[in-house]
């Protein structure tokens, strides 16, 4: 559970700190906060719904699973879609494709509480090429894989991006806003710049690309720009009722693979694989 991880920092630095729009939280007493990640996207008939809850900071587990809430999703036409627990703190529907668009809504009931949340299912922005290029970083190279599109005109667009390296698991890579280029040919670069991880020579890359909503928007780019070094960092906004942490995501999501290839790499410009 990375979001977790990301979590926590925000919660142990901001204790320590006064600032706004943070949730209070007393690392070292029983005073849990339910954690719930939603990201159901039309990519497989699967999606995966986890709750957790925090815990104090010195415990030696980095959160408890909780395996006895109640998960129900609604679709667009008012389907209740029941979550079963699969343990661990996972809860998963093995037959549900979220391909309208519109307004879902989820429901997740723990003994007497409940954390109620809705988002937006948005329409998916075709990509017109994909590109890989070799950058300088700290005099590290690294390669990064582009995403060139046009962005639709006179309406808000969010987009985000994770990736998987040899089918490891997905890692968040960015979100993007197109608040400065909307309507305009677009580039999204995608990489990891962590140089025990970033892409190299011969890697199977997938990048999953989201259409997401601008709530949705809002709490990965608060995620993104947490800086365990900062003087109080907030915790991300979430968009689920009731004090949750986490958030509601339903989106349009496509996968793209691609092979890290010496070949198609230019320095200067973008080679174009697609």
């Amino acid at each position: 559970m990375k979001i977790l991880s990301y979590i926590l920092i925000a919660i142990s630095i901001c204790t320590l700190t006064s600032c706004e729009k943070i949730i209070d939280v007393d690392l070292n007493t029983s005073n849990p906060h339910y954690v719930i990640e939603a990201d159901l996207n039309d990519v497989s008939n699967k999606q995966v719904i986890k709750v957790s809850q925090t815990v104090p900071f010195n415990s030696a587990q980095p959160y408890k699973p909780v395996d006895d809430a109640i998960v129900v999703v609604t679709d667009v036409f008012g389907n209740e879609r029941i979550f079963k627990s699969n343990g661990n703190g996972s809860y998963i529907h093995d037959n549900f494709r979220p391909s309208q668009n519109g307004t879902y809504s989820l429901a997740v009931k723990i003994g007497e509480q409940e954390f109620n949340s809705s988002t937006v299912r948005v329409p998916y922005v075709e990509v017109d090429s994909i590109g890989l290029m070799q950058e300088e970083f700290f005099k590290e190279f690294y390669y990064v894989v582009t995403f060139q599109f046009q962005d639709p005109p006179n309406e808000a667009n969010y987009y985000k991006y994770s990736f998987s390296v040899n089918n490891g698991p997905f890692k968040f890579a960015n979100v993007y806003s197109d608040k400065f280029n909307n309507g305009l040919t677009v580039k999204h670069e995608i990489t990891e710049r962590d140089k025990d991880l970033k892409f190299v020579l011969g890697d199977s890359v997938s990048i999953r690309r989201e259409c997401i909503a601008q709530d949705v928007y809002t709490f990965w780019n608060e995620l993104q720009s947490i800086n365990p070094g900062s003087a109080a960092p907030a915790n991300p906004k979430s968009n689920i009722s009731n004090g949750a942490l986490g958030y509601f995501s339903v989106s349009s999501a496509k996968i793209y693979s691609v092979i890290i290839d010496e070949e198609d790499i230019t320095v200067d410009n973008q080679s174009v694989l697609k």
